[in-house]
């Protein structure tokens, strides 16, 4: 009977985690766009700062338990929103200006891999073989993916820099997934999600306010407020709520492996409603990708040693 709950409890963290990449992917075509309208720091500030106020809310209504916290676990928190709702969406904001999404989005894919190698350490991760597998393929899947796009031709001293800070992204990525650990083994994902998230936001107003953000705001059109209110509850309460809550269930590595889905959305989407084409190529790294997640989340009868 507790065998059947864990897997269905790994099922349901395995969705989330999809799902949440599902809506990480979109939010990118929707950044895109919003970002000719939002400065990008002011746009970071509106999507944490609406996601969070709505998760508190949702907290204060129906689980008031879960606000409840011990001073002791502020510091790791304040680390967590530093690292996951600062440093990550800066460092990716900045990147994407000196690089182009293809390289950007190799340089993502090796989320997985900062992830096996620092959670071996702190956590004590231990992948199986197909799981190693699975991360080799779902990396390659996105080289492969992107290779039409100019992802392989020689990249000058800007490109360079901007794989370098694509490549710090992804390692404040797998650095969340692991600090997260020891937070989550205390409280629940809401609390994990929502306070980091409010922290988050307040680290970055500052640079928000000097960027134009209260012009921004009085300047937003209809169109460009929906993309916002998008990008805050799906891409943001929602899909950072569903990516924790998957951190909760499975190993880091599990759920870093999913972000590889994140561009190959972005271009599904981009391809469906920007008449953007996509080729063979494309749809045999997307098949790559998904095998890759798979392979390291199939279930199996025993831990690795």
């Amino acid at each position: 009977m507790r065998a059947k709950a864990e897997v269905r409890g790994a099922l349901g963290a395995n969705a989330g985690a999809a799902v949440a990449a599902v809506f990480f992917g979109a939010s990118v075509v929707a950044v895109r766009v919003a970002v000719r309208d939002v400065p990008p720091v002011s746009l970071a500030v509106l999507r944490f700062g609406i996601g969070g106020l709505l998760l508190l809310v949702v907290a204060a209504i129906w689980r008031r338990d879960v606000l409840r916290l011990d001073r002791r676990i502020l510091p790791r928190l304040a680390l967590l929103a530093l690292v996951f709702y600062a440093l990550f969406p800066l460092s990716f904001n900045v990147g994407l200006r000196f690089t182009e999404a293809s390289r950007g989005a190799l340089m993502l894919a090796t989320m997985p891999v900062w992830s096996a190698v620092m959670a071996r350490k702190a956590v004590g991760e231990r992948l199986l073989p197909q799981q190693i597998a699975g991360v080799a393929l779902s990396v390659a899947g996105i080289a492969v993916a992107f290779a039409e796009r100019g992802l392989l031709a020689p990249a000058g001293r800007t490109a360079i820099l901007g794989d370098a800070l694509l490549l710090l992204t992804a390692f404040w990525g797998a650095l969340y997934g692991v600090l997260s650990q020891s937070a989550l083994a205390r409280y629940s994902a809401l609390t994990v999600t929502t306070y980091p998230m409010l922290l988050g936001t307040a680290y970055l107003l500052p640079v928000a306010l000097v960027e134009g953000l209260p012009s921004a705001v009085a300047g937003l059109r209809g169109d460009t407020l929906w993309l916002v209110l998008f990008v805050a509850i799906l891409g943001g309460a929602v899909g950072f709520y569903l990516w924790t809550a998957a951190l909760s269930r499975l190993t880091p590595t599990q759920v870093a492996v999913y972000v590889n889905i994140n561009p190959l959305v972005a271009a599904s989407l981009a391809a469906l409603l920007l008449d953007e084409r996509l080729t063979w190529l494309f749809i045999l790294g997307f098949t790559a990708v998904v095998g890759g997640v798979l392979l390291v989340n199939r279930p199996r009868s025993g831990r690795a040693p």
